[in-house]
């Protein structure tokens, strides 16, 4: 049989800071080494007007550009969204490394038409160490694979951000990540959740597939193990949460959210105390006071906009209007 032909692939890295510059070579480094060579690799810079002088004088090999939407990861995304020449538009987050079959083993799962996005599993590459108190099952709050995703390819709502990739046609269909969300500057999320959710109204049948052979490792510095970012990102989290809750169909969709906390969570908590460890308990601790710091920022949130109007972001063919 004559080989599977990829679709042509463009990746985008969106970073912001030189602190991360030793991270960001290395992520532009892996994507570079790919065995599937992407067509392109777009690095976006979010005004910063150093660092983007930097790259274009010691980076060869990738376009770099200015963020030209708003300022944060979502505006980032859609420059290089629009500046993407690829079928497929990958992203990697600047503080991620990729294994070098981490493209290919994403760009293979299109040759179903009916696959619109993947996502790869990402390990997180602690500075000091996983801290006692964190448990695998909350290990998404720095933007890794928690334990309760499927261990194999399996179909699912949406990828992480730190590793994933679109059908283009996604964006010229859907619109582009909705840049009142995602990360600025407080620790929120949720915008390729909110993607997906559109995404998958105009596309019946359609599929994003988690793949765990599309493997990252995502650095994590020591002050994302602290219980004050944990409930910091947890309260973001439960605002983005309680923001796509207005888009048509989500709360049908927002199902993996209540079987995480019915049952993932529980399991964990169980697991945890039954290691009779004092790092047992303070995990069960950390897990609940988590939930709790969710659960306050959707309610606050809801009631800070009880109805809601939500717009396609621009980009999209078919604006969507809702009032709640």
């Amino acid at each position: 049989m004559p080989p599977v032909q990829l679709p042509i692939a463009s990746v985008v890295i969106c970073s912001h800071t030189e602190e991360r510059w030793a991270w960001l070579q290395q992520a532009i480094a892996s994507v570079q080494a790919q065995t599937a060579a992407p067509h392109e690799l777009i690095i976006v810079v979010d005004h910063n007007l150093p660092l983007q002088k930097r790259l274009l004088h010691q980076v060869t090999g990738a376009y770099v550009l200015e963020n030209n939407g708003a300022k944060g990861l979502s505006g980032s995304r859609n420059t290089g969204v629009l500046a993407a020449t690829g079928e497929v538009v990958a992203f990697l987050d600047d503080d991620a490394i990729a294994a070098p079959d981490w493209l290919l083993r994403q760009l293979e799962l299109y040759d179903d038409p009916a696959v619109y996005a993947v996502g790869g599993r990402i390990d997180p590459l602690w500075e000091n160490g996983r801290p006692a108190h964190f448990a695998l099952e909350l290990d998404w709050i720095v933007g890794c694979s928690y334990r309760g995703l499927p261990r194999v390819a399996a179909q699912v709502r949406n990828p992480i951000g730190a590793s994933m990739s679109f059908r283009r046609t996604v964006f010229e269909e859907a619109g582009l990540f909705d840049e009142s969300m995602g990360r600025t500057a407080s620790p929120r999320g949720c915008e390729e959740t909110e993607l997906c959710i559109r995404a998958a109204a105009l596309r019946p049948g359609g599929r994003v597939v988690y793949e765990p052979a599309s493997l990252a490792s995502h650095h994590v510095p020591a002050s994302r193990g602290t219980m004050s970012y944990m409930l910091a990102r947890s309260w973001g989290e439960g605002i983005s949460k309680a923001q796509i809750s207005a888009l048509p169909g989500a709360r049908r969709r927002l199902g993996p959210e209540r079987r995480y906390v019915a049952e993932v969570l529980p399991r964990a908590i169980v697991r945890s105390l039954a290691s009779g460890e004092v790092a047992g308990l303070a995990r069960s601790g950390t897990i609940l006071s988590v939930l709790a710091a969710t659960a306050a920022g959707y309610l606050v949130e809801q009631a800070r906009h009880p109805f809601a109007v939500v717009h396609a972001p621009r980009g999209g063919t078919g604006d969507v209007e809702v009032a709640l």
